[in-house]
């Protein structure tokens, strides 16, 4: 569960959003600018809102009015970014453990379950430059579940697919989020992934989300 209600200065507006979601799939959307990329990066820890609180599992991990502000690390969030950010000088293995070695309780048989479930397990020993688009996503994905997160967060992660995978790994998705019931936040521009893919979409206008 992920509920905030925060206020973040932005270049040329202030962006207010309210959101509470559950175990769902809900799609951010807005223009180019409109601060959907900033709303994750505030849940996750990497931006700071100027005020307000922001819950995860109903445990505060930011608060203005508290001087509550969890680091990164604590909030236990699955991020993946647009480009995947998967380390090009690391194996498939190695970019899936990069975060979970460095926390208390490594579950290697889940590891092994994340790596069946994605259909990656042949390519544990290759590096990102010897795997295809659709494979990188699916790694990606699994590096960001492997750390079992209270939330996964999706910043438009299938815009770099031709047409052919992407409906591949839509129906893949489909599939995952049945598996794993988290709340994720899916920021996209197409209104048919949203459709699809969210159990609900969320338009931020003129600054406001909610």
């Amino acid at each position: 569960m992920v509920e905030l209600d925060i206020v973040k200065s932005l270049n040329y507006f202030d962006l207010k959003c309210k959101l509470a979601l559950d175990n769902e799939v809900v799609a951010l959307q807005g223009s180019s600018g409109s601060g959907k990329t900033t709303i994750l990066d505030c849940i996750s820890g990497i931006k700071t809102p100027d005020r307000g609180i922001i819950k995860i599992d109903n445990k505060i991990v930011f608060s203005s009015l508290e001087n509550i502000n969890i680091p990164i690390k604590d909030r236990y969030i699955g991020y993946l970014f647009q480009s995947y950010a998967l380390f090009p000088h690391m194996t498939v293995e190695e970019n899936i453990l990069f975060g979970v070695k460095r926390r208390k309780g490594y579950d290697e048989n889940y590891i092994k379950y994340i790596m069946e479930t994605f259909k990656i397990e042949h390519l544990k020993d290759r590096k990102p430059n010897q795997i295809s688009g659709g494979e990188k996503q699916r790694v990606a994905l699994a590096r960001a579940l492997a750390i079992k997160p209270n939330v996964l967060m999706l910043d438009e992660p299938f815009s770099a697919l031709d047409k052919s995978t992407k409906e591949i790994v839509y129906k893949e998705f489909l599939e995952y989020k049945n598996k794993f019931k988290i709340s994720i936040i899916l920021v996209t521009h197409d209104l048919y992934e949203a459709k699809l893919l969210a159990d609900r979409a969320i338009i931020i206008d003129d600054g406001i989300c909610e």
